[in-house]
Order: structure tokens, then C-alpha cells, then sequence
């Protein structure tokens, strides 16, 4: 068994659901999670976060409802409302770190939504990649080459082609992939005693 996980870096629901992916991950090690980027900012949605005034609501729900942390480098960050969420430089870097470190896919992506969400760094900056490889001992100048070579763009858009034909609309969502068959584990939310019990029903049918 398979388990796809649709993310977008700079979606608040998918930091918010990093504490139950790590513990399935945990859990599970002999799982393979394949992380696809699903391009939530990007086209006409790509412009400064002060266009969609529901975000710190959003955040303040997620935390409560999550425990997932904001950090105060974030608040800085978004505060003026002119920072741009670019999903396709995300997926790029998504597509970097799996590149170099294909077998810790989820956790790589679990350690870019906490360097924005937390430490308030770009996930269009090199110098955010540089830092995740280096904190996760990975070779950074293999990141960064990763990141800025043609491949990362073209990734990125296989990663949102990847989602559209899995029939993801919305993020997280994590799916069991059974041959031909996927079925949901979570969607937007969910505790690790929710997907444990989902896992359980599948292996027993």
C-alpha cells in the first residue's frame, strides 16, 4: 500500500496537519508516502496575502484545533500584507528536497511549512532550501542546484497535473492507494487516532 499526500506548502491546514502525518510516518515507516504539491497560489490566486483577509482567522483556528504553531517571525512576515504566496516556487523546492532526498519526502515537507509558518522565511528564497538541507544534513548545494534547474519547474507542474488526476480539490489530503483503488484517510483534518482506525478497516477488508 501507498499513501499519497497532496499538500500545499503555504496552506495553513497542511502545517496544521504536519503533527498526524509525522506520527503516521512514525508509525508506518513501511508506507511509502508519495508528497505531490497541489498549487493552491499560483495563476490568478498568486498575489500579496492581504487579497485573502480570512488568513489570520484561519491560522487562529487552525492552531486551536490543531496545536500547530505560528510563529512570531510569520506575523512579521505577513504583517504589512505584501508578502506572495508563490505555490509553484514551493513546489519547486518540494520537488528540490525530494529530488535529493527521495525516501524523506514528507518529512522534508513537513520542515518547509515550519521554516514559513514558524521562522518566517520565503519559500521562494534559495536561501530558506539551503537552510532546510543543511538542518535536515542534507547536501545544500544539491538543493539549491535542484532548485533552480529547469526539472524543479517542470515537477512542479507534474506534481499539480498529479493532483488534478487524483481528484484532489482540497488540502492536506492523504489517500491510501490500493493498485487502482485510493481511499481517503484525511481530508483537511484529521487526529492520528482517525487515520490509524481508516488504516485498520483497510487492512482488514
Amino acid at each position: 500500500m501507498k499513501i499519497p499526500y497532496v499538500f500545499d506548502a503555504y496552506c495553513g491546514w497542511s502545517h496544521g496537519f504536519s503533527r498526524t502525518l509525522r506520527d503516521v510516518i512514525s508509525r508506518h515507516p513501511e508506507l511509502g508516502v508519495e508528497v505531490v504539491s497541489g498549487g493552491l497560489f499560483t495563476g490568478s490566486r498568486r498575489v500579496p496575502i492581504r487579497e485573502f483577509g480570512h488568513v489570520k482567522g484561519a491560522n487562529a483556528k487552525i492552531a486551536e484545533l490543531t496545536g500547530a504553531e505560528f510563529g512570531a517571525a510569520y506575523a512579521r512576515l505577513i504583517a504589512d500584507g505584501s508578502f506572495v504566496m508563490d505555490s509553484e516556487a514551493a513546489a519547486r523546492g518540494v520537488a528540490a528536497l525530494r529530488r535529493v532526498a527521495p525516501t524523506r519526502a514528507a518529512e522534508r515537507a513537513i520542515a518547509l511549512q515550519r521554516a514559513f509558518y514558524v521562522d518566517g522565511l520565503s519559500l521562494s528564497d534559495p536561501a530558506t532550501y539551503r537552510k532546510v538541507a543543511q538542518e535536515s544534513g542534507l547536501d545544500a548545494d544539491a538543493v539549491i542546484a535542484a532548485f533552480e534547474a529547469p526539472e524543479a519547474a517542470e515537477a512542479a507542474e507534474a506534481d499539480f497535473r498529479r493532483a488534478a488526476d487524483l481528484g484532489v480539490t482540497g488540502f492536506p489530503t492523504l489517500l491510501a492507494a490500493d493498485g487502482d483503488r485510493f481511499t481517503p484517510l484525511a481530508r483537511g483534518s484529521a487526529t492520528t487516532a482517525e487515520v490509524e482506525q481508516r488504516l485498520s478497516s483497510l487492512c482488514a477488508q
